[in-house]
């Protein structure tokens, strides 16, 4: 009976330590994962600052008013211009037109591989996809000038392949696994109820696929197109590669552009530190800052508004 009695005491004293020590291991883990994301909020405030502290100076010596419509980006000339509209207006057009581009086809993908294609024809597509994503830009960037910047000479009948379409068309084809891969997984997790509901009242597989699985994955489809479009602002190489690098305003989809990112990356080199012309590529990354920065508020509204919520 004493024996017994230890025996329970022991076993009771082992799931106690194991208890104790299990809950000091969560603890660790807690307080480690809540000091990777300060750190990761204090690089980002970090940053900012860097660039506040970088590009603000400019301000001083031009006004943001002729910054922000200034028609003319001539850093190194005798009387230099800093107007960053024709950079603006570039980033703009081409972001729009990959857009426009990529979002119908990565939906379209994304679809067909959640409802209509077999298990074993989506587990060969659906891995091919995301490596689509991990292809380094650069090599997109080769790809756009030595195929499609002459197909598109021999084809369009113009001077130069080296375009606003060219940039957009790479691009799209960067941001198209990136919103299909989540729109996918946004769409395969509707619940089944859902659809077999749908299909009770006697919808058929097209009217369920538009009316009840498309509006219940809106959340995540809305953040995968917004993580698709921050990519596309944010990519340099590329576009640096294959838009043509003229600081013009655009007045055809075949006219040669400068975006902001590849203007920051194509004069970095040669500006002075500390000088005007380093202060204006600092303040074209404020702008792209704020740009993105907004660009996630978006997702985190529209991904809230279109949470899909069930009993």
């Amino acid at each position: 009976m004493n024996e017994n009695l230890k025996e329970e005491i022991k076993i009771r004293k082992t799931k106690k330590e194991k208890k104790h020590s299990s809950i000091i291991f969560d603890i660790f883990i807690e307080k480690f994962f809540l000091i990777i994301g300060l750190s990761c909020l204090v690089i980002l405030f970090l940053i900012m600052l860097f660039l506040v502290k970088e590009g603000v100076p400019l301000f001083s010596k031009i006004s943001l008013t002729d910054f922000l419509t200034g028609s003319e980006w001539y850093p190194t000339s005798e009387n230099p211009r800093f107007g960053v509209l024709p950079l603006i207006i570039a980033s703009v057009s081409v972001t729009i037109l990959a857009s426009a581009i990529s979002i119908p086809l990565s939906l379209a993908v994304a679809i067909y591989l959640a409802e209509l294609a077999g298990s074993r024809l989506r587990e060969i597509v659906k891995p091919v996809v995301e490596i689509i994503a991990s292809i380094p830009s650069v090599v997109i960037g080769f790809f756009g000038m030595v195929v499609i910047a002459p197909f598109l000479m021999e084809k369009f009948d113009i001077d130069s392949g080296l375009n606003m379409f060219n940039a957009a068309a790479m691009l799209a084809f960067m941001a198209i696994p990136t919103i299909a891969s989540i729109s996918e997984d946004a769409i395969s997790s509707v619940p089944v109820s859902l659809k077999e509901a749908s299909y009770a009242l006697g919808a058929n597989r097209w009217q369920t696929i538009f009316h009840v699985t498309l509006p219940a994955s809106l959340s995540g489809i809305w953040t995968a197109i917004i993580l698709g479009i921050s990519r596309v602002i944010g990519e340099t190489m590329v576009v640096l590669m294959v838009a043509g690098g003229a600081t013009l305003i655009p007045h055809s989809i075949f006219d040669p552009v400068r975006p902001l990112t590849s203007n920051i990356a194509a004069e970095m080199a040669e500006a002075e530190v500390g000088g005007i012309h380093y202060n204006a590529l600092f303040a074209i990354g404020l702008i792209l800052f704020v740009i993105t920065f907004m660009f996630n508020l978006a997702a985190d509204y529209l991904s809230n508004k279109y949470k899909f919520k069930s009993n």
